[in-house]
């Protein structure tokens, strides 16, 4: 950090190790100028839609005129496949991962905050780098600027941000994904799952690692799961109808 920014900086230990930092009052331009660009980031980048650029470039074709009408890896796999599902959901996971490392180092090379420091909560307000990337990829894939607006249910990009963000959160949501879906064989169910589970791992690997930021976390899950079950507020009705897609049934 530059001397012109005269700002005494500390190290708060987060879940993952030394992540935080906080930043006196000089010193929080920089701080919300991370956030902002974090922001951005992650929104330009969850605007690629994976399930429409694989479908509009292998099949010339656009997948949300098919099935759900969803640009999700489900509908993909639905209209065209394992291979072109497999290479939307890499596309999609990608994306969110990268949101998340593009702003940590944003965070560290255009605002001189500490390397080490740059994917943790900034501060007693909670400024995080990571969640605003991981949240603005969430509103980037639902509402994708490159693809008028339309796009999916964020349950990729979500888990590639968690990867990022919290691998052993990440871990524990991909054991429960496939028991889920190995016992019902319906993805939305089990994505749907998964988001209800997400605030509660998130709680209890901060309290397990003795985090400071266990409350602005888990509400940042919170937020994300609240979303991704509201966009699944369909699939719900489907389920309670017994008529929602199961792998292996005919369209």
């Amino acid at each position: 950090m530059s001397t012109t920014q005269s700002a005494a900086i500390g190290i708060i230990g987060g879940a993952d190790g030394p992540t935080a930092i906080f930043v006196t009052s000089n010193g929080f331009v920089p701080q919300l100028l991370s956030v902002a660009a974090a922001l951005a980031i992650g929104y330009l980048l969850g605007s690629l839609m994976f399930g429409i650029i694989v479908s509009k470039g292998l099949f010339h074709d656009d997948v949300r005129s098919h099935g759900s009408g969803n640009a999700g890896s489900t509908n993909i796999l639905r209209t065209y496949g394992k291979g072109a599902a497999i290479l939307a959901l890499a596309g999609d996971m990608g994306k969110g991962v990268l949101a998340v490392f593009l702003a940590r180092w944003a965070a560290c090379l255009i605002f001189g905050l500490p390397l080490d420091c740059a994917g943790a909560a900034f501060g007693p307000e909670g400024f995080n780098v990571g969640a605003a990337a991981a949240f603005a990829a969430l509103l980037g894939h639902m509402k994708p600027l490159y693809f008028g607006f339309k796009g999916g249910k964020g349950v990729a990009v979500a888990a590639g941000t968690i990867l990022a963000a919290a691998p052993r959160v990440f871990v524990a949501l991909l054991v429960v994904f496939v028991v889920v879906v190995s016992i019902s064989r319906i993805v939305s169910l089990t994505s749907i799952t998964c988001a209800v589970c997400y605030p509660i791992f998130t709680a209890v690997d901060c309290v397990l690692a003795g985090s400071s930021h266990t409350v602005f976390n888990t509400v940042c899950a919170l937020v994300m799961a609240a979303i991704v079950v509201w966009l699944h507020r369909t699939n719900i009705q489907r389920l309670k109808n017994g008529t929602e897609y199961k792998f292996g049934s005919k369209k």
